[in-house]
């Protein structure tokens, strides 16, 4: 496989208003890799693929970008739930960074009809986006992210949401299109386990990088125990909090259920 380096990161620093929300995070991201940015709620993960995106500025470090074809698929919101559009619309608006006029090629059309049919979407290309289920909606949101992903397809938590059958479906298609296409893929996840399942490396935010490298050797590490292993308090004055709780409790933060 070609080891050309499609992303680099340096001593990225990103503030969130007066808050450090990247703190001095350095990674690589190659072609044909499959990184999964792990860690808590408010670790950092979301904003640094902002950054990566060139949504926001770093108030530090450097970020290089190899490559042009770059497919996002964000956290859904309601103005993408209630997009006034087709499926085949939504899906083939996926090309446009690569055409600023809003006509597309033969190619360009030929590629939305792939991605239509590997997601399985045929039945559903003359209807409403809005009409849709959240997995359907998921589904499209993704087929137009593929449009777009020539070389790199970034997804930010892209199962919220979504109920288990659906979301081992979507982490199914984005796998097999990683390893049998070499699709470069970065996910933010707060799935520890389909993470390590599914990715080929890890990077474990808590601002700063807690670890990356591949997801074999991060299984190694005390600190994918600890994340794997949940201690839940019983009706008793809880270690952590001092009181009585039922609260699940990881290394790198406390999350009351």
């Amino acid at each position: 496989m070609e080891n050309k380096e499609l992303i680099s990161c340096q001593n990225v620093c990103v503030n969130y208003g007066s808050l450090v929300a990247v703190d001095n995070i350095s990674f690589s991201l190659n072609k044909g890799d499959y990184l999964c940015i792990v860690g808590a709620n408010g670790s950092g993960k979301s904003t640094l693929v902002k950054a990566i995106l060139g949504l926001c500025k770093p108030a530090d470090g450097e970020i290089v970008k190899s490559c042009k074809g770059i497919g996002y698929l964000g956290q859904q919101n309601v103005i993408q739930r209630d997009f006034p559009a087709t499926v085949r619309e939504v899906v083939i608006s996926g090309c446009l960074p690569q055409n600023i006029l809003p006509l597309y090629s033969k190619a360009e059309k030929k590629r939305a009809k792939e991605e239509i049919y590997k997601l399985g979407l045929e039945k559903l290309t003359k209807k409403s986006f809005k009409e849709l289920s959240g997995g359907q909606m998921q589904r499209v949101l993704l087929a137009r992210a593929f449009c777009a992903a020539t070389e790199l397809l970034i997804l930010d938590e892209p199962v919220n949401g979504l109920d288990p059958i659906v979301t081992d479906e979507l982490y199914s298609i984005v796998r097999n299109r990683n390893r049998e296409e070499k699709l470069t893929v970065m996910m933010v996840s707060h799935d520890i386990h389909r993470a390590v399942q599914n990715a080929t490396h890890i990077l474990h935010m808590n601002n700063q990088a807690m670890f990356f490298g591949t997801a074999e050797d991060y299984k190694k590490t005390p600190l994918y125990n600890e994340m794997t292993t949940v201690e839940t308090c019983s009706t008793h004055a809880c270690t952590h909090c001092g009181s009585d709780c039922t609260a699940s409790h990881i290394r790198v933060g406390v999350y009351h259920s």
